[in-house]
């Protein structure tokens, strides 16, 4: 485990981006006595405004080489898009800060395997938000596991289907869905294998004659042989009179399983054991930012990284997730409905 240079509290940071991720980034900050905000950078005129309600001593500027090179900052939060990232991460680590980096740290893969170089060179903490290790029930899963309850684990199973963005629209540096968002799924199921992907097939479905597939599954095995399942959409019911959502997990063994579904409000946990069974619904918990930012300042305190989600982490997660979605284009997916059914869908999900 790399060691770092050991700080104590308040640690004072500068955030990038106060967008919907970066404000709620800067709120778990200032509800956090061990943090400082000395920075915030935001283009956004209206939203710099609300940066000052929420920070009124923090310097609020648009100049995010302002908050980079203030010698007080000890970390760097870095909330913009993916193409911003690069660069920042790079004057950041010029600058000898520590980093908190939303996912994916570039829009491409080749940017992305030089700056992990470059990142692993550097004796800074760096850490990306891929918040399923974060989660409270995959947590409870895994000390179940550990505890030998469902015996050793031969299927892991992951889905994640909502109404989200509508397919059609161009897509945001973070790229397709099945990396943006599928690479979460990518990840926590390479964090419970152990160990790297093997082999794979992947589907896609071109729905309403989108120009690629926004429902996307894969199956496939990793190294140890465990298979596994992986399906992301965001063609799920947009037009339905009530929306809904389709998200769960598990992990099957040779003496038992252990599972969970959520609505985005509430987990359902389910672990059934050669010794107990074990039923509880609590808390989603969004993103999960509380554990994320306790972690870090527990890692800065410590002088080493406790269990943060890393870079590494993230773009390997990041280059399967587009291998897969790459994979599924490749295959020629099928498109179901046609250019009425796309604005139909336009139509009626901009009235909810």
């Amino acid at each position: 485990m790399t060691k770092i240079s050991q700080k104590q509290a308040p640690y004072r940071i500068g955030t990038i981006g106060f967008g919907n991720m970066g404000s709620k980034w800067a709120a778990q900050f200032a509800a956090d006595s061990r943090w400082q905000i000395v920075s915030i950078c935001e283009k956004n005129a209206d939203r710099r405004s609300e940066a000052a309600i929420l920070a009124p001593d923090a310097h609020i500027t648009d100049d995010a080489e302002a908050v980079l090179a203030e010698p007080s900052i000890d970390v760097v939060g870095l909330f913009t898009l993916a193409d911003h990232r690069p660069g920042q991460i790079r004057r950041a680590l010029a600058a000898g800060k520590h980093i908190i980096a939303e996912k994916p740290i570039a829009p491409d893969l080749e940017t992305e395997k030089q700056l992990l170089s470059e990142i692993e060179a550097h004796n800074q903490l760096v850490a990306v938000n891929l918040f399923n290790r974060n989660a409270w029930y995959h947590h409870e899963i895994q000390a179940f596991i550990e505890k030998g309850e469902i015996g050793k684990v031969g299927v892991l199973r992951v889905c994640h289907m909502t109404s989200g963005r509508l397919p059609g629209l161009s897509h945001e540096p973070e790229g397709p869905c099945f990396r943006d968002c599928g690479m979460h799924y990518v990840d926590v199921l390479r964090w419970y294998a152990g160990c790297e992907y093997d082999h794979w097939h992947s589907q896609g479905v071109r729905m309403w004659a989108e120009p690629e597939p926004w429902w996307v599954t894969v199956h496939g095995q990793f190294e140890s042989g465990i298979a596994f399942e992986i399906t992301v959409g965001f063609v799920y019911g947009q037009t339905a009179k009530d929306w809904t959502c389709r998200c769960y997990f598990e992990a099957i063994g040779t003496q038992g399983i252990a599972r969970y579904h959520h609505d985005f409000t509430n987990v359902n946990l389910e672990m059934h054991g050669t010794h107990e069974t074990v039923r509880k619904i609590d808390t989603y918990g969004d993103k999960k930012l509380d554990v994320m930012t306790d972690l870090f300042a527990r890692s800065l305190g410590g002088g080493r990284n406790l269990g943060l989600p890393s870079a590494r982490d993230s773009v390997i997660a990041s280059r399967i997730a587009q291998q897969m979605h790459n994979d599924a284009v490749t295959a020629k997916p099928p498109c179901i409905g046609n250019e009425d059914d796309f604005q139909f869908a336009i139509k009626n999900k901009t009235k909810k």
